[in-house]
């Protein structure tokens, strides 16, 4: 994999915070979940943190898979920072059944030097199932962040992966819609010791390619994306339950498509604002799980 730092887009932010250099300590947040089925539930068998990045214990909350280990990853700092450099490692054994979100949405704090990455590897065992659900991403005016998930699972794993990109700050002062400088996200799928399924990824510059133009966001604002993979035959079952959103009245758009490789779905949605994004991600989770695993989403779902 390249390194996150070798990144062509970051050629233009290489100058180090005068604070403390990127990647300095308490600049590097680590964090290590594994996960295992023991007496007939999902344990956190493994635990390793450092700060800013914390997990505290996994509970069992859902109601609909009481089986399911559930954990927040929440973060002790004030949000993101210019230097900043985290990793997230996720791994599910035979039968695990997990779900990972975060306590708050994600806040890309302003820059003035430098800028922040996050990488994310998830591995999955025979048979195991991950909702990666974390709240939603804010960058705020002139930060700069690159994220890039790497997952690798056997045919009959799952996994559910779904991030929500808001413009930035709406309402603060006079508004920050589009006032980051880079926003940069890599999503890649393999199989275990085998051959890559798909990669995906976009490049957010407003500053250099604006993107409220027609053809790109125009006047929508939040950008939900999710990620289903899975087996094909699953796949096909879910995306007959999907069908297009066009609804000029919220304003929303929304619609699945197949991802190459027999690898799953990818479900994008666009709207003018945070709740009407959300519910529908909610959606399809909900057929998600309902299909791949059997189960009902819970009557409060993760994303409160």
């Amino acid at each position: 994999m390249i390194p996150l730092d070798a990144a062509p887009e970051l050629a233009p932010y290489l100058d180090e915070p005068a604070q403390l250099p990127g990647g300095a300590p308490g600049k590097v947040g680590l964090l290590r979940l594994a996960f295992e089925q023991r007496g007939g539930r999902t344990v956190l068998a493994d635990l390793f943190r450092q700060a800013p990045l914390l997990v505290q214990r996994a509970l069992h909350w859902d109601a609909a898979m009481p089986e399911m280990a559930c954990v927040f990853v929440i973060s002790t700092s004030g949000g993101t920072l210019q230097g900043d450099r985290y990793r997230i490692d996720v791994s599910l054994g035979a039968g695990a059944w997990a779900h990972v979100t975060t306590q708050a949405a994600n806040k890309i704090q302003a820059m003035d030097a430098n800028y922040a990455t996050q990488l994310q590897r998830i591995s999955l065992a025979e048979d195991a199932y991950l909702e990666f659900l974390p709240e939603p991403t804010i960058p705020y005016r002139h930060s700069r962040f690159v994220s890039h998930t790497a997952v690798s699972l056997p045919t009959s794993a799952t996994v559910l992966y779904a991030d929500i990109l808001l413009p930035g700050r709406k309402h603060h002062r006079d508004g920050e819609v589009f006032r980051y400088d880079l926003y940069s996200c890599t999503v890649r799928a393999a199989r275990p010791g085998g051959p890559g399924l798909f990669v995906e990824k976009y490049v957010v510059e407003p500053a250099r390619f604006g993107v409220d133009r027609r053809g790109v966001l125009d006047d929508l604002h939040v950008f939900g994306n999710a990620v289903l993979l899975t087996s094909a035959a699953r796949a096909r079952r879910v995306a007959e339950q999907v069908p297009p959103v066009w609804d000029p009245d919220v304003p929303l758009v929304a619609g699945v498509s197949r991802l190459p490789n027999d690898a799953g779905l990818s479900y994008k949605v666009l709207g003018r604002e945070t709740e009407p994004v959300r519910a529908r991600i909610q959606e399809f989770c909900a057929v998600a799980r309902a299909v791949t695993v059997g189960r009902g989403a819970p009557s409060v779902f993760a994303w409160r």
